[in-house]
């Protein structure tokens, strides 16, 4: 991979995913310029550990540091909309951790504010960013398989039933539909001709008051149907196949897939399709963003985000789970 890293950017976070961001900067053959986190300290150690050559004592100097182009924001989800709001406000770009934000009403106000301050939005979501999914849609477009039927997505986690962590913790917006329902439904939008229009579901809630794991059956104006199953508490193969009229494709470990397999109907057959390598994920997203800032393409998929982050808070509403961010 061409190592092409342009602008200054600076984390808000010193997480898992901030330590992904910071090594795929190094990857490219770069680093990142800065970092922010509510814990001070935490903030010194993570830029130690990559040789950050700057620290913010607050989270507002990140957005008001004329150096900073983009802004990576890898925070729990009920933080992005009040950062979001303020580095947009700023002039800065944001690449923004999934889920986005926690509703649709949030995410408009976010994509106003981007287009007021003539900046970059866009939600990293590895499904629009990975090669595989890009190599598969132009096998798709090109028509060999035919429509597209049916499309089934499995995500199921095992996470320890503590109601204080993150996961089940309603005061950190935890559930199974944003932490990894986004995931399923980002590719179910990846592949579907038109957004879905009509969905059923099923939901059941931990003791804490979220989605503890859910079964959703969408359908779009095409016909086009998908189901989605997910858990938090019983692990599920990371798997998504798309049922088309003349073959299905199968994909494991889809979030960061780089391989899928095609099973011709006709004859049975098969062929094998690589694309990209997983490890490298963020770097792809990295690079899709610094490319869209630049103005040599805007492969963001936003609108895309839009349409996932629809179909959850309309799951959300059928489900009566609210967030206390959400409460009148």
């Amino acid at each position: 991979m061409e190592k092409q890293i342009q602008y200054k950017w600076a984390s808000l976070g010193t997480g898992v995913i901030a330590n992904e961001l910071a090594q795929a900067m190094e990857a490219l053959g770069g680093k990142l310029y800065s970092v922010a986190n509510r814990t001070y300290d935490k903030g010194l150690a993570f830029a130690e550990k990559y040789g950050i050559d700057k620290v913010y004592e607050t989270i507002d100097q990140a957005f008001e540091d004329p150096e900073v182009d983009i802004i990576y924001i890898s925070t729990p989800h009920n933080t992005h909309i009040g950062y979001l709001r303020k580095a947009l406000a700023a002039g800065k770009h944001v690449l923004c951790e999934k889920s986005i934000t926690l509703n649709s009403q949030e995410l408009e106000e976010a994509i106003q504010l981007a287009e007021d301050y003539h900046v970059k939005l866009a939600e990293a979501m590895t499904i629009f960013h990975m090669p595989i999914y890009r190599r598969l849609k132009e096998i798709v477009d090109s028509g060999k398989l035919g429509p597209l039927k049916l499309i089934q997505m499995n995500f199921g986690s095992y996470k320890d039933y503590d109601m204080t962590n993150r996961f089940f913790n309603r005061n950190l917006a935890g559930g199974a539909l944003l932490d990894i329902g986004v995931y399923a439904l980002s590719f179910v939008r990846w592949f579907m001709t038109s957004s879905p229009d009509q969905m059923l579901s099923q939901v059941q809630l931990a003791p804490s008051g979220v989605d503890e794991q859910a079964g959703i059956l969408l359908t779009n104006a095409q016909g086009e149907m998908a189901t989605v199953t997910l858990s938090l508490h019983a692990k599920q193969p990371k798997r998504g196949t798309l049922a088309y009229d003349k073959g299905y494709i199968e994909l494991y470990e889809y979030p960061r897939g780089q391989k899928a397999v095609i099973t011709y109907t006709e004859d049975g057959s098969q062929e094998v399709i690589e694309a990209g390598e997983t490890a490298k994920a963020l770097q792809y997203e990295v690079l899709d963003m610094e490319a869209a800032v630049a103005g040599q393409n805007d492969q963001l998929y936003l609108d895309y985000s839009r349409d996932v982050m629809s179909i959850m808070t309309q799951l959300r509403k059928d489900w009566g789970l609210i967030y206390p961010e959400e409460e009148a």
